[in-house]
Order: structure tokens, then C-alpha cells, then sequence
């Protein structure tokens, strides 16, 4: 019996060995892979694959390298690094994949349909052979489910050189940017999309008169409307105004630490620090962009007397599922300052542990608070680098702040 049990056990680790060491039978390079978000609407992006099946999923400049592959059965396995999701597949030939991409902060069945071709051609089908008659390049007044009472406002920030069709930009809301976006302009529309392991955005769009007219999917679950205007004096409102902190009152409160300590604030470790406190949760791309923007700030100042506090109110249904979370992103973006855990993903629950603020609008939310403990700022949302010159001054003037709060 122990003869077997050993006989077993090298088998399976030369199985496992051969597996990891394998060269698979397909072509290395760019191929466009699709989610197939229902029957008419189509999610396309680059997907950059190695001949070990190590992957980089492109969106314009953001570059997400995947982590490496898991073989289970006949299918493979390939994780996003700071988010809760994964790409299950199967190789059908040398140039072409097919599986499903799970994102499971939405549940273990919240599978989309996935494929992948072997192909450098235009990301989008519909831009093939074609050329674009109109130039989305410029900045777009826009707002999001027009006519309704879930009304919203956007600006578009389109990029789109003369006689291409190619297309990459973003949206910027008031309560965080829509990351980078890639697609094309084809005759009189336009296409555009971003797949990062937390959202599946797809934006279509056809130019009438001087209006651009379209539709927004987020993943399987969400469809909405939209319209647009060039404007380039639109802006929205400020994101230093939307939450304020109440008349008489300062920031506290009482949560968990990952180890299950209770965590209170204001307490003698942040006394005379600056500080900044993140509302934030580990399923949100903005948050991610204000994280490592965060890390860099506390990389370069903590010495100095800054102190950071991420807040974290998450995906998932019990404790465990929060605090694995966290620790799984804070150990990827190797995060020094401190996380403790809000609770689950809900703006209301937010609201009532940060009851000194007017609101908890957006996922992430800001504290910004000097020495002497007097809150300085309250910033709603985070426009990351896909906004291109709003995320250059926002750092520039969070930047001169910080220096600014250390000095006194």
C-alpha cells in the first residue's frame, strides 16, 4: 500500500511538473477576445498570450498582468491580480480559446461568456475595412440615463487622430472615472470598451446632427442610455464639494482591525499626523487607482508624519470573505498603511460609520485631515491616470497639500 501511495505521489507531481513546464500548441501574441455580454452586445479586448499561457490584458495604456496559470482537469485558470475574478477557458485549437470569465464579488454564477481568437486586427469587428467619417477626438458634454430620475453628468475626453480609426479616452463622472477605454469610430459610430477584472464596460454610440446617441453595458447586469455633446468649457461639479464634514462635529469612529482588534480613531498613534482616511473597498478600479497614488504618497511622506487609514466596505458575505480580501490586495500592491474592515459593500453603511459627513456618495471618499485634527478636505470619488490632465493637477494639488499640512 505505501508502494502505491508513492507510486501515486510522484505520478501527480510529474503530472503537475510537466503541466507547469509545458509549451502549449497555440500562437503566442495579441488576440482579440470577446465577452459576450448577451445576444447583442459584444465586449471585445486585447489580450496578450504567452506561449505558457502567462497573460496581459491591454485597455489602452493600462497593461494587467495576470497571474499565472492554473491547470484543473482539461481547463485553465488565470486569475486578476487585485480583483476577485478569473478567466476559466479551454483550448479548442492553436487560435482559439473558450470558456467564461466569473466575477465572483458578484457570486459564484455571475459567469459571462468568453472566447479568444488569434488575430492583430481592429479591436472592434465592425471597424474592419471601414473608415470613420466623423472625429470623436475632443471633449464631450454627456449625460448618462437621460430623462430619467438616475439621471447623471459626464464629460467624455475622446482621443482620435485625423484619417485613424481608433478611439481611446474615458468618461469622468462625479464620482470617479470610467478607466481607460479603447475602441473605434466606423462610419458614423462609435465603439468603445474596458475590461479590467472588476467592470466590463461597453459603450456604442451613433452620431445624429451633432449628438452623439448610445448605450452602456456594465457586464450582464447593467444597460442604460446616454447622449453627448462636444463642449469644451463643460466641467462638473468639484469633487471637494459634494460631502462636507457637519457643524460641530469631527471625524471618529470605532471598526476592526484584519486581526479582529477594535480599531478607534482618533487614538495617540495619529496624534499630530497628517492623515488621510480612505472609504474605499477592494472591488472598486477607482479605489485601486487612489491606492496606489495613496502608496506612493506614503512611501515618499510617511516618514515626514503622514498617516493613511483605508476603510475598507466589501464584496463578499461573511468576515472571512472581507478580511481575505483585503489582505490578498494589500499583500499584491505590498501596502504598509493600515486597512480596517467597514463592513459590506454599502454606501449607507459607510454613511453611518462616517455620520459626521453630510453623505457617503461614491466608493472612494476621502478625509483629509492636519495635524491640529481639523479636517482640510473632503474629496468624493478618484479621476485616476486614464483621465490623462485631471488626474496630473489632482496630484499636483494633493501633493502641495500634503507638504503644506506636514509644515505646519
Amino acid at each position: 500500500m505505501k508502494l502505491i501511495l508513492a507510486l501515486s505521489f510522484i505520478l501527480c507531481s510529474l503530472l503537475s511538473y510537466s503541466q507547469k513546464n509545458k509549451k502549449f500548441n497555440i500562437k503566442s501574441g495579441n488576440w482579440i477576445s470577446e465577452l459576450k455580454l448577451n445576444d447583442q452586445d459584444i465586449l471585445p479586448f486585447n489580450l496578450i498570450i504567452n506561449s505558457d499561457l502567462t497573460c496581459t490584458v491591454l485597455n489602452a495604456e493600462e497593461h494587467i498582468q495576470l497571474q499565472k496559470p492554473v491547470f484543473k482537469n482539461d481547463s485553465i485558470y488565470l486569475m486578476f491580480p487585485y480583483f476577485n475574478s478569473e478567466l476559466v477557458f479551454k483550448i479548442v485549437n492553436k487560435k482559439e480559446l473558450k470558456g467564461y470569465w466569473v466575477n465572483y464579488n458578484k457570486g459564484a454564477d455571475y459567469k459571462i461568456p468568453f472566447t479568444a481568437i488569434r488575430k492583430t486586427d481592429v479591436l472592434f469587428s465592425q471597424a474592419k475595412n471601414e473608415k470613420s467619417t466623423f472625429n470623436s477626438n475632443g471633449k464631450w458634454q454627456v449625460e448618462f440615463e437621460p430623462n430619467t430620475d438616475s439621471s447623471y453628468p459626464a464629460v467624455g475626453l475622446f482621443n482620435q487622430e485625423e484619417g485613424s480609426n481608433k478611439v481611446t479616452g474615458t468618461f469622468l463622472t462625479e464620482t470617479g472615472d470610467y478607466r481607460f477605454l479603447e475602441g473605434n469610430s466606423v462610419n458614423d459610430s462609435l465603439y468603445l470598451s474596458c475590461f479590467d477584472g472588476s467592470h466590463a464596460f461597453l459603450f456604442k454610440a451613433k452620431l445624429k446632427s451633432d449628438t452623439l446617441i448610445g448605450t452602456f453595458n456594465s457586464g450582464s447586469h447593467w444597460k442604460s442610455e446616454w447622449l453627448g455633446f462636444k463642449n469644451d468649457l463643460f466641467e462638473l461639479a468639484s469633487p471637494e464639494e459634494l460631502t462636507y464634514l457637519k457643524e460641530n462635529t469631527s471625524v471618529n469612529f470605532s471598526l476592526n482591525k484584519l486581526n479582529g482588534e477594535l480599531f478607534t480613531y482618533p487614538n495617540d498613534n495619529y496624534k499630530d499626523k497628517v492623515v488621510i482616511i480612505q472609504i474605499m473597498g477592494t472591488w472598486c478600479p477607482n479605489c485601486l487607482d487612489e491606492t496606489m497614488y495613496y502608496k506612493s504618497l506614503y512611501d515618499k511622506y510617511h516618514n515626514d508624519g503622514l498617516e493613511i487609514i483605508s476603510v475598507c466596505y466589501e464584496a463578499g458575505k461573511t468576515q472571512e470573505d472581507y478580511i481575505s480580501s483585503i489582505t490578498r490586495y494589500k499583500e499584491q500592491l505590498n501596502v504598509e498603511f493600515n486597512f480596517i474592515i467597514g463592513g459590506a459593500a454599502s454606501k449607507n453603511k459607510a454613511a453611518n460609520d462616517f455620520n459626521m459627513l453630510n453623505d457617503i456618495l461614491s466608493f472612494p471618499t476621502s478625509i483629509f485631515i492636519g495635524r491640529d485634527g481639523n479636517v482640510e478636505r473632503v474629496h468624493t470619488g478618484f479621476n485616476g491616470p486614464g483621465t490623462g490632465s485631471y488626474y496630473d493637477d489632482y496630484v499636483r494639488k494633493t501633493n502641495s497639500l500634503i507638504e503644506s499640512l506636514l509644515a505646519h
